[in-house]
């Protein structure tokens, strides 16, 4: 026999399963949420407008239709995405008393964030390969990088990074989670959720490990192979502004993939015996809110050639409003 309470369902063997949980987020903070709420709140319509901005006018600019601006697009459409998962309801929470997310949405929640993060790591290594074809095989790169290609590798990264998610999520979700539902974060990530299981967690976290290796230290490994072969090819190129050029593209995209792989390894390449909230709460808040907003300034705005199409595609506007 099964009887509801709460939020909790209680079974006839006197286990008690839980099927909402409480985010606790920033609510140590008091009054402070409310300073927080209005911070959130503005580099969210900045990590929205920067993105989308960066879509629109890789959309529209024809010049801009090379393998390394699809890819780029692709990434900004992911990280919208991303933070669409994550950030609405942290700013919801900020003004309210209850932080209640159900059993399912928690889920759904997770698999979504896992989903776009583990498909923008698989992007950055993808990227990272686009720009060692460009350097390296410069005569190689209309077959190495061609349309078709650029399709089945951005296919690739999302089919795999919803597959590992997928994957991860059931790893999490088919634990028992008896009574303790207060999450110690402001969205259901990995390490503060399994950490409410009512048994052990240590086969199903080594799996997960397996899986973050696999999702974060192989690409990672790869973008470093690719920007050394990189780095050898651009030191040979006679021309001081060739290289200037080069180096230029490569340092974006490795201040990109080091904050990014650098806060997610911190996250989630160590066992969650070892989660500190109020640190990690921190280092969250970097991956989920600070690269977003990066990937716009540092890898598209600082371009020469973004910089050129927005100032097109506004100016065609602008044309457009005088001659109606």
């Amino acid at each position: 026999m099964t009887t509801v309470l709460g939020s909790e369902v209680v079974l006839a063997e006197n286990i008690t399963m839980v099927t909402e949980f409480l985010l606790l987020g920033f609510s140590s903070l008091g009054e402070i949420q409310l300073a927080l709420f209005a911070v959130f709140l503005f580099l969210y319509l900045a990590i929205l407008s920067g993105n989308v901005t960066i879509i629109s006018v890789i959309h529209l600019d024809k010049s801009l239709h090379t393998p390394m601006y699809f890819f780029l697009g692709i990434l900004s459409t992911s990280e919208t995405f991303y933070t669409f998962v994550i950030l609405p309801k942290m700013l919801v929470n900020l003004l309210s008393v209850a932080r209640i997310i159900s059993f399912t949405c928690c889920a759904l929640q997770m698999f979504f964030f896992l989903g776009f993060a583990i498909t923008n790591c698989l992007l950055l290594g993808v990227m990272g390969y686009d720009r060692y074809a460009a350097i390296c095989h410069p005569l190689h790169y209309p077959i190495l990088m061609s349309w078709q290609v650029c399709g089945k590798l951005a296919a690739a990264c999302a089919i795999g990074g919803f597959l590992a998610s997928l994957t991860v999520v059931n790893l999490v979700f088919s634990l028992p989670f008896c009574s303790a539902n207060k999450v110690n974060h402001y969205f259901c990530d990995i390490s503060p959720v399994i950490h409410l299981a009512c048994t052990n967690t240590d086969v199903n976290e080594f799996l997960i490990f397996i899986c973050g290796v696999l999702v974060l230290v192989v690409p990672f490994l790869f973008i470093c192979v690719s920007h050394l072969c990189i780095l050898r090819t651009i030191l040979k190129i006679p021309s001081a502004e060739g290289r200037r050029k080069a180096f230029s593209t490569c340092a974006s995209h490795l201040t990109v993939v080091i904050i990014h792989y650098g806060c997610a390894s911190f996250i989630y390449l160590r066992p969650t015996a070892n989660y500190v909230s109020s640190k990690d709460r921190l280092v969250t808040v970097t991956y989920t809110i600070v690269t977003p907003l990066l990937n716009p300034m540092v890898y598209s705005l600082r371009n020469k050639d973004v910089q050129l199409a927005i100032r097109k595609v506004l100016g065609k506007k602008g044309s457009l409003k005088l001659q109606n």
